[in-house]
């Protein structure tokens, strides 16, 4: 049976929320390996991520392990004057937080802070859902879309990477037009690769 976005949106979030305490801080543990494995560490410095919610794997020791390492990174705030699109800026952990109109963490913004997307190493997505092909399942906004056009159309600029929990996917996602497959999804037990 094939379901609808939105059906798969409802039912892989139900997923992930249900997922224990114990498995979701397995699963960040994990994370953390698997990225430490990717080609990708060992020349990149900037990196994109996304403070995690509802039940999206926690993204905060990945981004407390990069600091570590002395990589630079940024999170996604909802640009104030471009509709739809992302601004990313540096996050410390002294970053003065405010929440967007969708209840998220993001920093506040701070244009000394922001960092053009093609000067970003890797862009690490969140997602809904995941299948065999690539493809992503987003929230429904096409933030992540529009941000990563520019790379879809000439792979050049920050390399997409997906992160998800093993339980978000599924055998084949409908698709539109302006979806982004990504060429690469890391999740806490393998890294995806297309």
């Amino acid at each position: 049976m094939l379901y609808s976005r939105q059906e798969l949106r409802t039912l892989i979030r139900n997923k992930r929320n249900q997922l224990a305490s114990d498995v979701q801080f397995q699963a960040s543990q994990d994370l953390i390996q698997r990225f430490s494995t990717l080609p990708e560490m060992q020349t990149c410095q900037r990196i994109a991520l996304y403070l995690s919610t509802d039940g999206e794997l926690d993204t905060q020791p990945l981004i407390e392990w990069l600091w570590s390492q002395g990589k630079s990174v940024y999170l996604p705030v909802l640009h104030p004057f471009a509709a739809g699109h992302l601004l990313f800026l540096h996050y410390q952990p002294d970053t003065p937080m405010t929440y967007n109109k969708f209840g998220i963490l993001e920093p506040k913004l701070n244009q000394t802070l922001v960092c053009p997307v093609k000067e970003l190493d890797l862009i690490c997505t969140p997602l809904v859902a995941f299948d065999s092909y690539g493809h992503r399942l987003g929230m429904g906004g096409g933030y992540y879309d529009r941000t990563l056009e520019p790379w879809f159309k000439t792979a050049k600029g920050a390399s997409p990477i997906g992160l998800a929990h093993d339980c978000q996917q599924v055998e084949e996602l409908p698709t539109e037009e302006w979806d982004v497959p990504l060429p690469k999804i890391v999740t806490p037990s393998q890294i995806w690769q297309w």
